[in-house]
């Protein structure tokens, strides 16, 4: 079935891939349209940002779901299928709904022509509305203002913490990609952000001048006490409304605390109750079917895939990392990345780690060769080992490991450890 979808999928253009950007929505209204509007058959919340978006939307997926809500999930890019960016409580697009969804489609895809990411969008809003969700988060692709999924009108949106990525298409300062980002905000529906200056001033203009109210998460909620451990933390927070105890984040890591601090705002704001809360934090990756964000796949040795795709998410994975390793423990690392990132910034985290990186067989023309990564990594001050597939790399890490060593596989999505990988 996933080969009927892909040939299908395969004929439009990914833009991304062809490393060019069509911006606009016109494509997108059209298809909409033409699907019957399937947006306006639920409530939606729109997340964009440039790090912690996927995560945020989950977390509050699967707060949402603990609710009782049926809570439809759009995320991309995917990991291993193309399905896994239409879920609904916490579930993958079954392949034969979209392999007739796109039969359904074809001829209206054909007098419409619109982009792999803008076809798979408008299918998810399609897959929801036929499903009977009431409630859809949707995240961004690229940006923000000019991004598809900027023609829905949602209850909630929210913008992750900024960085510098994208940067040919949104600019080459975080004022300016702050900017883009923050057109998806709508007059008068509240904002909830976890930027930080220079970005967060940006979107209070935006907002301002559409008159859309501003939640400051670094303002509104106080963490109280927080224990980090390898694979969750326990954080007591204050918001405006109460103070949640203990609660139990599913998701490993400091930085993910601030994004699911950013989700407790939000599921504040849509009236999500307490115990809903506590068990979708908890349980984020089974209730929200998330993989690839800190996914820890064995423990001794420990492996760890991670979709760390810019050097902010790389330092924030090496930091949670570092706390955790032994003293003289060795760090392997298999490593592929998008030629439109700042490679060698990434490279120099991964020398400051002391890690061994091997470069990993691109999955798509547009990611670096093996040859451009040992290149860049060598300049970088990185011991670079010789290219590998994911399979092969942790073969040859496990044959020669100790149980105090690690493996970490980072740098795109695309280069995700899916659990048969660690099979024989």
């Amino acid at each position: 079935m996933m080969r009927e979808i892909d040939a299908l999928l395969a004929k439009l253009p990914r833009f991304s891939e062809q490393g060019i950007w069509k911006p606009g929505l016109e494509r997108t209204h059209h298809l909409l349209d033409v699907l019957g509007c399937p947006q306006d058959a639920f409530d939606i919340v729109h997340v964009a940002g440039t790090n912690g978006k996927g995560s945020t939307a989950s977390f509050l997926a699967a707060m949402s779901r603990a609710a009782g809500v049926r809570t439809g999930l759009h995320t991309s890019p995917h990991l291993w299928k193309v399905t896994e960016r239409m879920r609904i409580d916490g579930q993958a697009a079954p392949e034969n709904r979209l392999a007739d969804a796109l039969r359904r489609t074809r001829s209206l895809v054909e007098k419409t022509q619109p982009s792999y990411f803008e076809l798979t969008f408008a299918l998810s809003l399609l897959y929801f509305a036929e499903h009977g969700v009431d409630l859809a988060i949707v995240e961004t692709g690229m940006g923000g203002r000019l991004d598809a999924t900027n023609v829905l009108t949602p209850l909630l949106s929210i913008i992750t913490d900024i960085g510098l990525d994208h940067t040919r298409f949104l600019g080459h300062t975080i004022e300016l990609i702050a900017q883009e980002k923050a057109g998806i905000v709508k007059p008068g529906v509240p904002v909830v952000t976890s930027a930080r200056s220079p970005a967060v001033e940006a979107i209070e203009e935006m907002a301002e001048a559409r008159g859309a109210p501003v939640h400051r998460v670094e303002r509104d909620v106080q963490v109280l006490s927080e224990s980090i451990a390898l694979t969750e933390s326990t954080v007591t927070a204050s918001t405006p409304s109460r103070t949640f105890r203990d609660l139990h984040v599913g998701l490993a890591g400091k930085h993910q605390v601030r994004n699911a601090m950013t989700a407790l705002r939000a599921a504040e704001l849509l009236h999500i109750d307490e115990r809903a809360v506590h068990t979708g934090m908890r349980e984020v990756c089974p209730l929200s079917g998330l993989h690839g964000r800190w996914e820890v796949l064995a423990e001794k040795p420990l492996i760890v895939t991670d979709a760390a795709h810019n050097g902010d998410a790389l330092a924030a994975i090496l930091h949670h990392l570092n706390a955790f390793r032994q003293a003289g423990s060795a760090l392997t690392v298999l490593f592929g990345v998008m030629r439109d990132k700042d490679t060698g910034a990434m490279g120099k985290l991964l020398a400051a780690a002391g890690a061994y990186v091997r470069p990993v067989k691109p999955a798509s023309d547009r990611m670096c060769t093996p040859e451009e990564l040992a290149g860049v990594l060598r300049n970088a001050g990185a011991r670079v080992g010789e290219p590998c597939a994911i399979r092969e790399g942790i073969r040859a890490f496990l044959a020669e490991a100790s149980a105090a060593d690690t493996l970490l596989t980072t740098g795109s999505h695309r280069i995700a450890v899916h659990p048969e990988d660690l099979s024989p």
